[in-house]
């Protein structure tokens, strides 16, 4: 993997980690900087029922739509992006269409390596149930070891980090001076926070959140992370996306 570095105070971005940030919206963006408004899709019937998605679909539920047009009015409101990039998956499609159309963006690029991590044998499984019937799989999930693939066809999390830096790393390159929109998902946006700054956890990823990070080159800024104050209205998953600890 690329080499990153984090700049800015480390212990003010990890103040940030599951708390609701207030931001200056930029009139404009640093010729020389990347900046991308991460942004994790709407909530799934799937996510509501505390079931493993990985990269099977799942289709927005009644929240996740009306979350989808939340953070759509939002963003149609701040800087316009260049381009709005999405995974290939249903579930960020549909969010990031949403957000194209209010933003008035013609059309939604998709990645696929931005689709949600693989997790095997463990994918459609409740989070209450792996341990029992997928024993193997669920050890694998939460190992230390990130070279682990999970069984079952699934990513080690090393795996999933490159792919995932990689791909905004590309994005960012073609957008120097610009806001971009990535729509993706809770395990993409987890690796991609812990392998920039090596911590051990990214918190809480709710869904709808917004996640702003500045790319100059290599080296990347995070100015915000899991913000929510535009779903004060809609409201949200308190649980999120947490890989770092076992779901109920």
């Amino acid at each position: 993997m690329a080499t990153c570095v984090v700049s800015s105070n480390e212990s003010a971005i990890n103040g940030m980690v599951g708390m609701v940030a207030d931001i200056e919206v930029p009139t404009e963006v640093p010729h020389n900087v990347a900046e991308i408004v991460l942004v994790r899709h709407g909530e799934t019937t799937w996510n509501n029922a505390g079931r493993i998605q990985g990269s099977l679909e799942s289709e927005l539920n009644k929240a996740g739509w009306k979350q989808a047009d939340a953070i759509a009015a939002r963003l149609g409101k701040e800087l316009k992006p260049a381009a709005i990039y999405s995974s290939d998956l249903k579930r960020a499609k549909n969010t990031a269409e949403m957000i194209a159309k209010t933003c008035h963006i013609p059309e939604v690029i998709e990645v696929p390596d931005l689709k949600e991590r693989h997790v095997g044998s463990l994918q459609g499984y409740y989070w209450s149930e792996i341990q029992e019937k997928e024993p193997e799989a669920y050890l694998a999930f939460f190992s230390s070891d990130k070279d682990l693939e999970i069984p079952g066809g699934g990513e080690s999390f090393n795996q999933l980090c490159e792919r995932s830096v990689s791909a905004l790393e590309e994005i960012a390159s073609k957008h120097k001076g610009e806001r971009v929109i990535v729509v993706t998902h809770g395990g993409i946006l987890r690796a991609i926070y812990m392998a920039v700054t090596g911590e051990s956890s990214a918190g809480k990823i709710l869904n709808a959140s917004i996640n702003v990070v500045h790319l100059t080159e290599k080296k990347w800024v995070f100015k915000t992370w899991s913000d929510v104050s535009h779903l004060n209205e809609v409201g949200f998953l308190q649980r999120g996306f947490n890989g770092d600890a076992f779901q109920h």
